[in-house]
């Protein structure tokens, strides 16, 4: 079996590690750069603490970003960044500020918007802006992936866009910045990581490497999501939850994610299903779909986080989405069966031909009806 394995980002992890921004940034001689952030940390200061806190080295932050971030808004950042003569891009918060910047970072050096990299197909450059990104949550791990997800809101379409240039080149991973985090989003977020780690394993383009990278995260979810949720400060399980988000997201971009992220981009686009919890809705009844694929490797990944077989996994998945809150039926989340069809039809999205059993509309059509089941 021949296969690669690339780690480009520096991944600087530890209680309280955002206190070394200002060090960082001497380090790398980095001198004229933009917070892009999560509104929230306007508010809340988070935000001005990182800028006062960088010895001059940051000198504005742009937060016009909304969760599922849109190409207007990679322009908006993009055209700020030329005009300013920005030289590097702080990331701060979720996967929504995250892959708006990494994006913004590299369209900023061209005279195109980003529509025409994301939705029409241009080539990216193969050149962009440093990079750091600080996630607040732990879910998305964007912050080790070269991956930008974003929503053509005009064209009703969301869909990841991938380059080498959008690797940061360092992620500081402070699990006290996600204490806050309410139970809801612990939630959503940390069911994206399992989500990643379960995905990036049976992926039709698995490899060791990121073989072993996959079970540690996802027993690390098994064990700690359930008690972060009931108890949201815990700081133990949050360091755990961030590690397993870092973790995943290694585990998952070379691989490429399938079934349950092709499923998730219509039901956000449609049904403006959070993307943790989009992914989620399908996720168990993709482990049962492909519990026995390649002579059962999925069994062995439920034996290795602690689990009779697969099957007993994705009864696990549906008990903690229970427990949670999320939904789990097409009821649940408002989807009547006049529009399935239209749902299946846009499930038929790129990454599914990831996904190690082949999946036909009538086979996504008959999941979605026996979800919750």
């Amino acid at each position: 079996m021949d296969w690669l394995y690339k780690q480009p980002v520096e991944i600087i992890f530890g209680v309280d590690k955002i206190g070394q921004i200002a060090e960082i940034l001497r380090d790398k001689d980095y001198r004229n750069g933009l917070l892009v952030s999560d509104p929230l940390f306007m508010q809340n200061g988070l935000a001005a603490k990182i800028i006062n806190e960088s010895g001059g080295r940051i000198k504005a932050c742009f937060d016009h970003i909304t969760p599922n971030p849109s190409v207007k808004q990679v322009d908006e950042c993009a055209q700020i960044i030329r005009e300013q003569g920005y030289e590097f891009v702080v990331a701060l918060g979720g996967g929504s500020s995250l892959d708006c910047a990494k994006a913004a970072a590299v369209v900023a050096l061209t005279d195109r918007d980003t529509r025409a990299f994301h939705s029409m197909g241009e080539k990216l450059p193969d050149a962009g802006l440093p990079i750091i990104a600080i996630p607040t949550t732990a879910g998305t791990g964007s912050e080790a992936t070269g991956i930008a997800v974003l929503t053509d809101e005009e064209k009703s379409y969301k869909a990841p866009l991938a380059s080498p240039m959008f690797f940061p080149k360092i992620a500081i991973i402070d699990p006290t910045v996600t204490l806050t985090v309410p139970p809801y989003v612990t939630a959503c977020t940390g069911l994206d990581v399992l989500s990643h780690a379960i995905e990036g394993y049976w992926s039709k383009n698995h490899q060791p490497a990121c073989d072993a990278l996959a079970i540690y995260a996802a027993d690390l979810v098994f064990k700690y999501l359930p008690e972060l949720y009931r108890k949201t400060d815990d700081l133990e399980a949050r360091t755990r939850l961030c590690e397993a988000s870092v973790i995943a997201g290694m585990a998952f971009w070379q691989p490429k994610t399938t079934g349950s992220h092709a499923c998730s981009f219509p039901l956000t686009n449609m049904y403006h299903i959070p993307h943790g919890e989009a992914c989620a809705f399908t996720l168990d009844a993709f482990i049962r779909i492909n519990a026995e694929s390649e002579g059962g490797r999925v069994h062995a990944l439920a034996e290795k986080c602690g689990f009779k077989d697969a099957y007993s996994m994705a009864d696990k998945v549906l008990d903690m989405k229970r427990d949670m809150g999320m939904i789990t039926t097409l009821e649940e989340a408002g989807i009547n069966l006049e529009a399935l069809d239209k749902l299946v039809e846009e499930s038929m999205h790129p990454n599914m031909l990831n996904n190690p059993v082949a999946m036909s509309k009538s086979d996504i059509k008959a999941m979605y009806l026996g979800l919750g089941k």
